[in-house]
C-alpha cells in the first residue's frame, strides 16, 4: 500500500500543481490526479509536470470523477462527451484509477429507479475508463445523518454495492473502501476478507469523535487516521493486507480537529498519521 495526497478530503484549496507539491514536500508517495486540470495543460506543459513529478519520486493515485453522474441527463450526457478526453489524458499520466462516492439516498426516484439509472450511467463511464486502461472504483456511504429524511434511502452498505457492480458487469469496476463507512455500516472484518484483491481500487482511513452516537455524526465530522482509536483501523487494514491490496491509502477526515490550520500543516499531519496507520 502507499500514500497518496487528496487535498480536497482534508479541505485543503490547491491546484493540482500546488497538490503536487505539498506531497513531495510532505512525504506522500502520490498525489490524486485532477482530470480536467490535466487536460486544459498543453502537450509541452504535461511533458514538463510529469517530468518534474519523476524527478519527485512521485506518482498519481487515484483520480477523482470529472464528470457529473447524478444530475440531469443533459448534464450526464455532457459530460460523457468530455469523458474520453479526460480519461485519455489519464492514460498518458499514467493514472490506472479513478474513484467517485455513491449518494445514498434520491429525492425523486425510489431505490429500484435509482438503481437502473446507475447501472446505465456507471456501465457507460465504466465502458470508457476501461477503454483507457482505468479502474474504476465506487464508494458506499453509510453515515446514517445522509439520508435521515430524505424520501428515498439508496445504497449505502458493501452488499448494496456489489449488488450494482455485479448488475453492471463491467470488468474494470470495483471498490472503494473507506474504514469511516465500513464502521458506520457495522460491515465486519469477514466481509471484508470475502472480497478478492482485484475489486478493491481505492482505500480511505479516517477515525471518528470519542463518545458521539454513530447516529448523531455528521460526515464530515471525522478524524485523521489513528487519531482516537474509535475504528479498529489494525483489523480494518489487516484484512486487506491479507487480501493482498497494494494500491493508494488516502486521508479522508475533512472536518477534523485543527482542520483549519495552513495548507503543509493539515499536510504534514495527515502523512504522518498514514505513515503510522501503515506501519
Amino acid at each position: 500500500m502507499f500514500t497518496c495526497l487528496v487535498c480536497r478530503s482534508l479541505c485543503i484549496e490547491a491546484t493540482q500543481l500546488e497538490a503536487i507539491e505539498l506531497a513531495h514536500r510532505h512525504g506522500f508517495d502520490s498525489v490524486e490526479a485532477r482530470a480536467d486540470e490535466l487536460a486544459r495543460l498543453s502537450a509541452d506543459e504535461l511533458l514538463r509536470l510529469l517530468d518534474d513529478m519523476r524527478a519527485k519520486r512521485l506518482r498519481f493515485g487515484l483520480a477523482g470523477m470529472p464528470i457529473d453522474l447524478r444530475r440531469d441527463a443533459q448534464r450526464f450526457a455532457d459530460g460523457m462527451r468530455q469523458l474520453p478526453g479526460f480519461a485519455q489524458v489519464l492514460q498518458r499520466c499514467g493514472v490506472t484509477r479513478l474513484g467517485s462516492s455513491i449518494v445514498p439516498f434520491h429525492d425523486e426516484l425510489s431505490y429500484a429507479e435509482n438503481f437502473q439509472q446507475h447501472v446505465e450511467r456507471i456501465g457507460a463511464v465504466a465502458r470508457v475508463l476501461g477503454d483507457h486502461g482505468v479502474r474504476f472504483g465506487l464508494e458506499y456511504c453509510a453515515t446514517p445523518t445522509l439520508r435521515r429524511g430524505k424520501r428515498h434511502e439508496f445504497i449505502h452498505s458493501l452488499p448494496q454495492v456489489c449488488e450494482l457492480i455485479a448488475a453492471i458487469g463491467a470488468p474494470n469496476l470495483g471498490l472503494v473502501l473507506d474504514s469511516w463507512h465500513w464502521w458506520m455500516s457495522g460491515s465486519s472484518a469477514e466481509e471484508l476478507a470475502s472480497l478478492r484483491k482485484d475489486e478493491v481500487v481505492g482505500v480511505d482511513l479516517n477515525d471518528a469523535p470519542v463518545a458521539v452516537p454513530q447516529v448523531e455524526l455528521l460526515d464530515r465530522q471525522r478524524e485523521l487516521p489513528g487519531a482516537t482509536g474509535v475504528i479498529d483501523l489494525a483489523q480494518f487494514l489487516g484484512t486487506l493486507q491479507r487480501l493482498g491490496y497494494d494500491g493508494p491509502v488516502r486521508a479522508e477526515p475533512f472536518e477534523f480537529t485543527g482542520w483549519q490550520r495552513k495548507p503543509a500543516e493539515v499536510a504534514i499531519e495527515a502523512g504522518l498519521a498514514l505513515h503510522q496507520a501503515l506501519v
